[in-house]
């Protein structure tokens, strides 16, 4: 029998169109790009289809320029009539939406202030809220005095289990650590994670679990036995490195497990991955997880409980498919184990079929075609599948999928795109390192006719374990902006990228600024000779990986006539002893400094800047974490200092390894733009962009 939902569909005669179309028709495109427009765009960062299927509640991230900042808001859309509605208004970084299982309320977490209120739950700290999706009064589920972490509703709608942080000091010097308790220290003073039920019918609290860790993520067993986490010894990102594991306390017993036991990882291709995504099956029987690392693909695991006993066990999934972590859901009450995975810069969404008793059926798509996919769910039922995505012609929007070649549209988030002139998109191939094939994304002015090569410039990704992907992007480091300045744009997704097959990543470990540099370089050679870029005007760009590959290519090559360095790394030792995942650099030099001390010097740029000849100008965060800013301070005091190349450095005073800030974000676009434009097209004056 058809669901309400769907005689509510066809009843209001929505349109179904295919994914190669997923265009609509040519509108009237008169606006060209500015770096402002940037700010107007509205994110989608998640939606959840309700049980029934019948709405879908979403996240939507909006800047409020010129404060700087960007928060999220709560949506609902009516999957019949598009209706869309805002819940939230007091901009409360809004974000993990739940909907309870009779699709009367959603909870979520999110953080309000008010005036001068120092008590929760308005004193800025993150709650548990809840809202009926017809709008109306938020309720305040959680008032934590320093606010909750993360939050799980049962899945009979009861009880909400959510976390909170203890600080504990160490017994070793715990009197000067207390006495001196304003300094920062390495260690010894760790915010572990408590977690507590709340009944919703009685509103009693009650703490269930401390044990001294610190807990990542947690998923409580549909019939509430079982509490699922992710766990680490402390609240560094380093030890998600080899040190995360999965334990599951049982409130029977009052016992935890550890799934993932010493000696677990010794068959990893990395003693250094993270563990991610946990989620329980519909009928508690079986926990999925996934696996992922810097440099190696990503893997996902199955604890299966068969007449009560354990079984681990890793899922096959075939090579060409980069399968993304932290995407796992079941789809409805079945063993459809789904996902989302890079595939030739195409982001879609999988399933391992009939996941059960030690077996696994076929791998499927279930979400094909030129999209980019973004976040997923399904209803109770399994179906129709709810997706945001964005293509060529739009930034991110939800939509349902009733086949995995056909897609509804269900919001438009950003109308104001429909007037742009768009880049001309497409994806170009040649032959790069190791004569293997290497793909990039080509972008090309909105009115650009062959015939007249155009100054291009090169924008590299960051990872480098991800991928440039074949959609629209309006992005700070210069998608959809250079090409609306009549730059051509290639973004190669070099060995190492995402999406190409196990052994196109995996030749990048023990190889980096060496065979990607060669892509990249083979790359310009193709648009070079198909007429495409203009040899003397050339430039290149990009940002943490991508900065680092940047700072590569200016070392070994002076075709290009101006650079942008974005949070580059200059020095692999360096790197390795300072930035909060370290694990990253190892995996690639295959060692620790001392014992692959030359393949760290080979890695490192530093080594070679006597050859750099390319005007550059640097951007970091002051307070990056990820890669510090002594790096793109370095590269600055050798060219200026040493070399006599023109250069300029941009600190961002308090921004980390991603720039938050509206006017961080703005300044990035327009000095990137002025130094294009005065080193590839002659431009002079500091408003050469004008």
């Amino acid at each position: 029998m058809q669901s309400l939902f769907w005689r509510r569909a066809f009843a209001a005669i929505l349109v179904v169109f295919s994914a190669a179309a997923l265009a609509d028709d040519a509108p009237v495109r008169d606006h060209d790009i500015e770096p402002e427009d940037y700010f107007k765009v509205g994110l989608i960062t998640s939606s959840v289809a309700s049980p029934d299927g019948e709405l879908v509640a979403y996240t939507e991230l909006r800047w409020n320029p010129p404060k700087g900042g960007r928060k999220t808001d709560l949506w609902v859309v009516d999957a019949a009539t598009k209706q869309n509605k805002r819940l939230t208004f007091e901009r409360g970084n809004d974000r993990s939406p739940t909907w309870s299982p009779d699709g009367q309320y959603i909870y979520f977490s999110g953080s309000r202030k008010r005036a001068e209120e120092t008590k929760p739950p308005y004193n800025g700290k993150r709650q548990v809220w809840r809202i009926s999706p017809a709008g109306g009064d938020l309720l305040a589920i959680t008032r934590e005095k320093d606010g909750v972490s993360d939050f799980e509703l049962s899945s009979d709608g009861s009880t909400v289990y959510y976390t909170t942080s203890k600080e504990e000091v160490d017994e070793e010097w715990e009197n000067l650590r207390s006495k001196y308790s304003d300094l920062e220290y390495g260690h010894g003073v760790t915010e572990f994670s408590q977690v507590f039920k709340l009944d919703l019918a009685t509103w009693h609290k009650e703490k269930v679990l401390y044990d001294k860790r610190v807990i990542g993520e947690m998923d409580v067993s549909p019939d509430q036995g079982r509490i699922a986490m992710i766990t680490k010894p402390d609240e560094t990102l380093l030890t998600n490195e080899g040190w995360s594991r999965v334990d599951v306390y049982d409130v029977a017993t009052k016992e935890t497990t550890v799934l993932t036991p010493d000696g677990w990882r010794d068959d990893h291709p990395s003693p250094y991955g993270w563990v991610n995504g946990l989620d329980w099956s519909a009928d508690g029987n079986v926990l999925a997880f996934g696996v992922g690392y810097d440099g190696y693909p990503s893997e996902v695991y199955v604890m299966e409980w068969p007449d009560g006993k354990a079984s681990l066990r890793k899922l096959e999934r075939p090579s060409r498919v980069s399968l993304n972590e932290g995407t796992l859901h079941w789809r409805g009450s079945s063993r459809d184990l789904c996902l989302s995975g890079d595939e030739r810069a195409r982001t879609r969404v999988y399933c391992f079929e009939s996941v059960a008793n030690g077996q696994q059926g076929d791998f499927t798509t279930i979400a094909d075609g030129d999209i980019a996919t973004h976040a997923f769910s399904f209803p109770k039922s399994g179906d129709p599948l709810v997706i945001t995505i964005s293509t060529t012609t739009h930034p991110r929007d939800v939509f349902l999928v009733p086949k995995p070649d056909e897609y509804v549209r269900l919001t438009r988030v950003n109308p104001q795109v429909d007037t742009w002139k768009l880049p001309q998109i497409s994806i170009v191939s040649w032959k790069g390192a190791n004569g293997d094939e290497v793909e990039g994304i080509l972008e090309l002015p909105y009115d650009y006719k062959p015939g007249k090569p155009l100054p291009m410039v090169v924008e590299l990704h960051g990872g480098p374990t991800t991928s440039t992907l074949y959609r629209l992007r309006l992005w700070i480091y210069g998608r959809a902006l250079m090409p609306a300045k009549g730059y051509a744009l290639l973004s190669p997704n070099y060995h190492g990228s995402t999406g190409y097959g196990d052994d196109f990543m995996t030749a990048l470990i023990g190889r980096e600024n060496d065979i990607e540099v060669e892509d990249i370089l083979t790359g310009v050679d193709a648009m070079i000779e198909r007429g495409i870029a203009d040899p003397d005007r050339l430039g290149v760009m990009g940002w943490s990986n991508g900065g680092f590959l940047t700072n590569s290519v200016i070392t070994q090559s002076d075709r290009f006539k101006a650079a942008s360095s974005g949070a580059g790394v200059l020095d692999m030792v360096i790197q390795w002893g300072t930035e909060d995942t370290p694990g990253h650099v190892v995996n690639y030099m295959q060692g620790l400094p001392w014992d692959a001390a030359d393949a760290y010097r080979k890695a490192s740029p530093i080594y070679d800047l006597h050859k750099v000849c390319t005007p550059t100008i640097i951007h970091v965060g002051g307070a990056d974490a990820r890669v510090p800013a002594a790096h793109s301070r370095g590269l600055y005091r050798a060219l200026r200092h040493y070399l006599n190349v023109p250069v300029e450095l941009v600190v961002y005073p308090g921004e980390g390894h991603g720039l938050t800030k509206y006017q961080s974000r703005l300044a990035k676009m327009e000095w990137d733009l002025a130094w294009f434009d005065r080193y590839l097209l002659g431009r002079t004056g500091e408003d050469s962009t004008e």
